[in-house]
């Protein structure tokens, strides 16, 4: 994997809900993704019902801070029906299917299809709305602003959104 496959990896597992298997990851995402090691450090010594807590209460429902891409700009239900299923439509076009519990949109999902493929179409179309998240986060004042700071630095920025 490309050193930015490995970013996009990484971070992935970073932004999802923290728990035992989470933590086991830790040390090698560390030594993986050097960009990584703020968080991963952070994450290493909080305690892991703190960090789950933490994770909920920045990321949890009725939160500013969502994770997931399309809802951002997608306001009504039926321009997000469309965006979600075009998300699925490329994962397939690429060989992969997404079945995971959250919406295809969700950024650690994102993440992961990027690297796989290499294919960093939706983090590009959707890096707007990755600044507005890193820096929301950094006003929030959370270590996972470092995880978003990291993803920001490698995102290409010539791409304009499909509007479905």
């Amino acid at each position: 994997m490309p050193s930015d496959a490995v970013l996009y990896q990484a971070a992935a597992l970073c932004l999802t809900y923290p728990d035992e298997g989470f933590r086991a990851r830790l040390p090698l995402l560390r030594e993986a993704a050097p960009q990584l090691r703020e968080f991963a450090d952070h994450a290493a010594l909080t305690p892991l019902q703190e960090l789950a807590a933490h994770y909920v209460q920045v990321f949890g429902l009725g939160n500013r801070h969502r994770l997931y891409l399309s809802s951002r700009c997608d306001g009504d239900v039926r321009v997000r029906g469309r965006s979600l299923a075009r998300f699925k439509e490329l994962y397939r076009a690429h060989g992969l299917e997404f079945t995971g519990e959250e919406l295809p949109d969700f950024l650690p999902a994102v993440l992961e299809f990027t690297a796989r493929t290499g294919d960093t179409g939706l983090l590009t179309e959707y890096r707007d709305d990755l600044e507005k998240l890193r820096s929301g986060l950094a006003e929030y004042g959370t270590p996972y602003a470092a995880v978003l700071d990291a993803v920001c630095a490698v995102v290409p920025t010539s791409h304009t959104r499909d509007p479905g």
